[in-house]
Formats: structure tokens, C-alpha cells, sequence
């Protein structure tokens, strides 16, 4: 249980990818929750960052907007971006930093899909994916289990 981990941890990290099954059931959904991304931000350096894997902003738009709001909610600036992935479709992640993020200047050299352009593209949402009102997910209310279940049931009728 990666909350569990995180009561328990004590060593602090950079970087953190968050790569979680989809918010399917309350058991996975207390782990897109402002209280997770709190224990999570105690094991970040000052500097630190993580991103994680927020579902679909096109097919599950409420769902990926309430992982947005959560994770300013506890505390961090969101830096939400998206891309087509073949397997998945077009899928959305959000960048959480204590500070404004800032795009890289330059890109390392030899990279076969991002450049300049495409990097861009990542944080620009069309208007069937931009922002929508939602509810922060904490432990009490489970919002995000709420959102995702009505938004994928819709899209599998």
C-alpha cells in the first residue's frame, strides 16, 4: 500500500513518478487524495517534484481536473499536461512542484519525439479538455471514484 509506505518512509527523493492504476475503487481512489499528495510531499527535497498519472482529460474530463484541484489542494503548484499515448488514447498527468514550473529552454539533444513544438502541445488543452468545476478527493468524500466510474460506465454503454 503506497500510503502505508509513505507514513513509514524516511528517506527523501527529488523526483517521484506516481504511476497508479486508475481511481477505479475507493481502496485505489485514497491514493489520489490531497492526504496522499501531502505524505507524499514530506518525502520530496525542497526542490522536489513528482508527476502522476491523472486518466484520460478528454474521456474522463471531471476525473483529471479533480486530480488538478487535489494536488494544488495540498499545497503544490499543478502543472497539468497530456499526451497520445497508442495504447491508451489520449492521456493526461500532472507535474506537482512547490514553485511555478518553468518549460526547459532547450531539450537534451537526440530525443526522437519531443522538441520544442511538441513540448508546447503538451500543456495546451483544447477546449473539450480544458478545465471544469470539481471537488478536491480527500479520504471523507472519494470524489474521484465518483467522477471516474460515472464518466468510464458512460463511455462502455
Amino acid at each position: 500500500d503506497a500510503m502505508a509506505w509513505l507514513e513509514q518512509a524516511d528517506e527523501i527523493f527529488d523526483f517521484a513518478v506516481v504511476d497508479l492504476p486508475d481511481p477505479s475503487n475507493f481502496s485505489l481512489g485514497k491514493l489520489y487524495t490531497s492526504l496522499f499528495y501531502r505524505l507524499l510531499g514530506r518525502r520530496l527535497s525542497e526542490s522536489g517534484a513528482f508527476a502522476v498519472q491523472s486518466t484520460s482529460p478528454l474521456f474522463a474530463r471531471q476525473s483529471f481536473w479533480c486530480v488538478v484541484r487535489t494536488v494544488e489542494d495540498a499545497g503544490f503548484q499543478s502543472t497539468p499536461y497530456h499526451v497520445y499515448v497508442p495504447s491508451f488514447g489520449e492521456w493526461g498527468f500532472v507535474l506537482a512542484t512547490r514553485s511555478q514550473y518553468r518549460k526547459p529552454e532547450s531539450l537534451p539533444a537526440g530525443l526522437r519525439f519531443l522538441t520544442r513544438e511538441t513540448l508546447d502541445q503538451l500543456f495546451d488543452f483544447p477546449l473539450d479538455m480544458r478545465p471544469v468545476e470539481v471537488e478536491v478527493n480527500r479520504l471523507h468524500n472519494q470524489a474521484l471514484v465518483r467522477y471516474y466510474e460515472s464518466e468510464w460506465h458512460a463511455i462502455e454503454r
